[in-house]
């Protein structure tokens, strides 16, 4: 009876360890759940699309009859009417540039401010064509007008307020201030047909504007931890830098010796409103 003890006691103890290496696995701690670096410093970069307004830039005209006949009135008259222009011109186009902010985070609610700024090149123009009879006489006034309107640079600083839809994925609102340089130009040029003592028979004006204005942008977007430190977000933003009203040069009619002479002074309003949409790359410090 000892002996068959011994053996089942030294059998045990061969087979035991095997036995342990196969339940270990069983029991092994399972992995971390990931942690997303939300909280704190990040900077990154973004492109995009911009989408302006069909902005309307209007010019309107004031006439000053320096010497006058009965020719006169109607002449002026007919630079006022067809001056008066209302204008459409849009610009869709690229935007790119880099941001840099920092998040506060409260269970799954995250606050912060963002700044950015980015390129937008390019220019929003359209011609307007039209023209317009003398009444009383044999004439027409005839005009060719163009506008133009850009933004060169748009940045915001802007609040950005959300909740954490999952552990990785952000859905957020926004909105602050925005500010930009931008610039816009009037060019309208008149000619008058037919026989009259009017001379030279043609006229033009212009004027030009460039600044910096500031208004406001909002916004939505949603933003993915895609790794631990890394994310990307698409966002989109309304932008309102205003209406900016410039001088242009006035049209001047005939030469001061003749007969009839008037001047129509001219200004433009033109607004610079828009929507950006983009897609941006972020680190988190």
């Amino acid at each position: 009876m000892k002996k068959w003890l011994l053996t089942g006691a030294a059998f045990g103890a061969l087979i035991a360890p095997a036995a342990a290496a196969d339940v270990a696995p069983f029991y092994k701690t399972p992995p971390a759940a990931p942690v997303y670096a939300w909280a704190g410093w990040y900077a990154g970069v973004n492109v995009g699309s911009t989408f302006e307004s069909l902005d309307t830039v209007t010019t309107t005209s004031n006439s000053t009859f320096i010497f006058a006949d009965a020719g006169a009135t109607s002449l002026s008259a007919a630079v006022t009417g067809l001056s008066n222009v209302s204008a459409l011109a849009g610009k869709e186009g690229f935007v790119g540039g880099g941001q840099v902010g920092y998040n506060w985070v409260s269970d799954i609610w995250v606050a912060g401010i963002e700044a950015d700024i980015q390129a937008m090149p390019g220019k929003g123009s359209t011609s307007v064509a039209g023209s317009v009879g003398v009444t009383g006489f044999p004439n027409t006034v005839v005009q060719s007008a163009s506008v133009s309107h850009g933004i060169d640079y748009l940045g915001t600083v802007r609040g950005r307020a959300g909740f954490l839809f999952t552990p990785s994925l952000l859905v957020y609102g926004t909105g602050g201030l925005a500010y930009g340089g931008v610039d816009a130009s009037t060019n309208i040029a008149q000619s008058l047909t037919g026989p009259s003592a009017v001379s030279p028979t043609a006229w033009a004006g212009a004027g030009p504007f460039s600044g910096t204005r500031v208004g406001w942008t909002a916004g939505a977007g949603f933003e993915w931890m895609f790794w631990s430190n890394w994310s990307t977000k698409v966002e989109y933003l309304r932008y309102d830098l205003g209406t900016v009203t410039y001088g242009v040069s006035p049209l001047v009619t005939g030469a001061a010796v003749a007969s009839p002479f008037t001047a129509n002074a001219l200004q433009s309003a033109t607004s610079f409103n828009g929507n950006i949409v983009r897609a941006g790359l972020n680190y988190h410090f």
